[in-house]
């Protein structure tokens, strides 16, 4: 046994290393962790250059954008490049049937000319600091995991307050190693970003869909805002006398290019991934959730496509929330794909064997039992799941059900027994605040057509004990729920303006009747109601038990590997990862450049497909070959493939070069290492950059920006 014992060690140990291009690590642990392996590939920059607290450092030229992106700031006046989708809902805001910025692109070549965005900010991290310490002091093994928590939120919340102590700055301390591990984060906010730049969807969009996760890729996706400030460079809500903000460090672009092998670093915002998940939780995914996900979503696509190629006014309202539901669509069927070609649920449970088994050699029953606990916890969670996801995929993607539920509190405040006229007016004008962006890009035939489609797979997968009888009582009513849309869409004031401005603007307390007998409403509370105890509470309960279980799980598995360094996973905190520039082989007999250029983008055009119809300006600029000094052999470059480890959230990220100068703006993942949030596969695994050099030449010799360029700090 003692010799089983030191052979699993040793197996441990020769297998512990993670491969260098693998991990999204954090930027203060750089030099303990990552600087040699960074240096042996090319990077000549020392660590301080990546983080540093007190100095400037590239940190201070990475910005969290808005509320999943990332983006870097590349003047000395505040202007910020991330990528074309990040920006999209704002280019669509902006945009109309008369000024359709989707299609035609946009450009600012005044500074009056740039565009307000409400609700659009900025962060820039001032530190991050380790307060593990701090965060579980008062913790000890022999108390309840509730009580545990208490102490790390009262301790947590402390050590916020003294972060953000008399200077106005954002701060939260987050988990790492599913509790192992915390945290502190400092940002300054900035929430006066105006639009400056986007190219036309038909290059920053371009393939749509159908090139989205794939390589090669001709897209040039990137848009471009400008963080303004107050006249001392602070924050501000935004104002006409706002300046521009002077950063403490911006990105230097680089136009020197690039070459197979050479050092990438990728510097960004990654979202989530979960790298240490057990065998069983990977198989609730890829047999259970995925599958039922990817099916609803894709008849949802094919409901809205239908309707928006008929027509540009149907396509604008529908373009920003097309691309969003297609986006973990695909996703989600490269991950599934990659999960099953890796054997990933095969791998770890082996993994899960040598564990348990060196476990029990040393003694540790909290480890040997671990494994077991964590497949019945998945187990129970497996009903709950279905139940759930169909709530979010099915019901909630339904819109006029989904408004319907912001109703909810104006039913209360109505229903009280000594109604308040001050509340519920208050609660009108909020309804009012949503009713205007949802009834500017809703378009009742598509909805309808959902709800049916949505409503019968509802019907036909949520397992019976989490079906609320008001759902059947309903479909039983209208004899089926095509005859339930067709009749209730009719009607319904959470389907048309009209009624609905006439009914909240007459509104009196006891109409909230109206709103409860809307089978609309009706379905959506009925769902909630039964789901608040049916589902929500158990399914929390087990998901507690299983963030419980994963801490000891991954303190194990670092014990048990002791010569393996590992990251934590991404959590939409700063992270930098680091690779090289390579293409990789999809398939058998197929080998991927690492290259892409501007004819990939002609043999790609069709007018007849608008993700395909290249801009006839591009079209002259090619014919000419009028590349300026971004020409590179006769062509221009657009995109090209590298090694780093990247999620969603590093959309915008900065690709950094050996010196630090800005060469790519990341912008995907290559759809055959799409399930890298779980599983790293070193050979496919490859994330999508935009060059540089094409946005600067779109910028230049497509758009005639010549301030622009001129504000950007370029190296030859």
């Amino acid at each position: 046994m003692k010799k089983l014992a030191i052979s699993l060690l040793l197996l441990a140990a020769l297998g512990g290393k993670v491969r260098a291009d693998e991990g999204m690590w954090l930027p203060i642990f750089a030099e303990k962790y990552n600087l040699k392996a960074m240096q042996a590939k090319g990077f000549k920059l020392s660590a301080q250059d990546i983080y540093n607290e007190n100095q400037n450092s590239l940190k201070e030229a990475v910005v969290i954008f808005g509320r999943g992106c990332t983006g870097e700031i590349i003047s000395k006046n505040g202007l910020v490049i991330t990528n074309h989708h990040c920006g999209f809902d704002n280019i669509q805001k902006h945009s109309s049937v008369e000024h359709d910025y989707l299609k035609d692109g946009f450009w600012a070549y005044t500074a009056e000319q740039e565009l307000p965005n409400p609700g659009l900010s900025v962060k820039i991290l001032v530190r991050m600091k380790d307060v593990t310490s701090e965060a579980l002091q008062g913790v000890n093994g022999q108390m309840s995991e509730s009580e545990r928590q208490n102490i790390i939120r009262k301790n947590s919340k402390a050590i916020v307050a003294e972060a953000k102590k008399g200077n106005g700055y954002l701060a939260s301390v987050e988990a790492m190693f599913y509790g192992n591990q915390y945290i502190l984060f400092v940002y300054e906010e900035y929430k006066d970003v105006r639009l400056v730049g986007a190219p036309p969807s038909a290059i920053g969009k371009f393939g749509g869909d159908t090139d989205n996760w794939m390589w090669p890729r001709h897209t040039g996706d990137f848009s471009m805002f400008r963080i303004y400030a107050d006249k001392n460079n602070h924050p501000a809500d935004y104002s006409p006398n706002n300046v521009p903000y002077t950063p403490k460090r911006s990105l230097k672009v680089s136009l020197k290019g690039i070459k197979e092998n050479d050092f990438t670093l990728v510097y960004g915002y990654p979202g989530r991934t979960q790298e240490y998940l057990p065998a069983s939780s990977v198989q609730l995914i890829t047999e259970v959730s995925n599958p039922n996900k990817i099916r609803l979503r894709t008849k949802r696509l094919d409901i809205q496509n239908a309707e928006m190629v008929k027509d540009p006014a149907v396509r604008i309202k529908y373009a920003a929330k097309n691309a969003y539901i297609a986006n973990a669509w695909k996703k989600w069927q490269g991950e599934l794909k990659g999960l099953i070609r890796l054997r990933a649920v095969e791998k770890k449970k082996e993994f899960e064997a040598t564990f348990t088994t060196w476990a029990k050699n040393i003694g540790n029953a909290d480890y040997a039992s671990v494994i077991e606990k964590l497949d019945a916890n998945n187990e129970a969670s497996n009903q709950l799941t279905v139940a759930k996801d169909f709530q979010a995929e099915a019901l909630y993607a339904i819109e006029a059900v989904r408004f319907a539920s912001s109703f909810d509190s104006l039913v209360v405040y109505s229903k009280a027994k000594n109604a308040d006229a001050a509340k519920i007016s208050k609660q009108i004008d909020k309804l009012k605040d949503i009713a205007e962006p949802y009834f500017k890009d809703y378009f009742m035939p598509i909805d309808q057509k959902t709800f049916v489609a949505m409503m019968e797979e509802f019907d036909a997968n949520v397992p019976s004990q989490f079906m609320p009888a008001q759902v059947q009582s309903l479909k039983a009513k209208y004899k089926g729920f095509a005859a339930m849309a067709a009749k209730v869409y009719a009607k319904s004031v959470f389907t048309d303006k009209a009624r609905f401005d006439a009914f909240v603007n007459g509104y009196t307390a006891n109409q909230y009747k109206k709103v409860e007998a809307d089978p609309l409403y009706m379905l959506v509370m009925s769902v909630r109601d039964m789901y608040k105890d049916a589902v929500d509470v158990p399914l929390a309960q087990l998901r507690n038990e299983q963030d419980l279980l994963l801490r000891t799980y991954m303190k194990g598995q670092m014990e048990y590997q002791p010569n393996k360094v590992f990251y934590p996973d991404a959590n939409s905190t700063l992270r930098i990862s680091y690779g090289k520039v390579e293409g990789y082989k999809p398939v058998d007999a197929v080998k991927y450049e690492y290259q892409s250029t501007i004819e990939g983008i002609m043999q790609k055009d069709n007018p007849n497909i608008y993700d395909y119809d290249v801009p006839t300006k591009l079209h002259e600029l090619y014919a000419k070959k009028d590349y300026g000094r971004y020409a590179v052999n006769g062509t221009i470059p657009v995109a090209f493939t590298a090694s780093n480890h990247t999620t969603g959230g590093n959309s915008g990220s900065p690709v950094l070069d050996g010196d630090g100068n800005l060469i790519g703006v990341n912008f995907d993942r290559c759809w055959e290492g799409t399930m890298s949030d779980i599983m790293y596969d070193p050979d496919q695994c490859r994330n999508i950059i935009l060059d540089i050099r094409y946005a600067m030449f779109l910028i230049d010799k497509y758009a005639g920006a010549k301030r622009l360029v001129d504000e950007i700090d370029v190296v030859e």
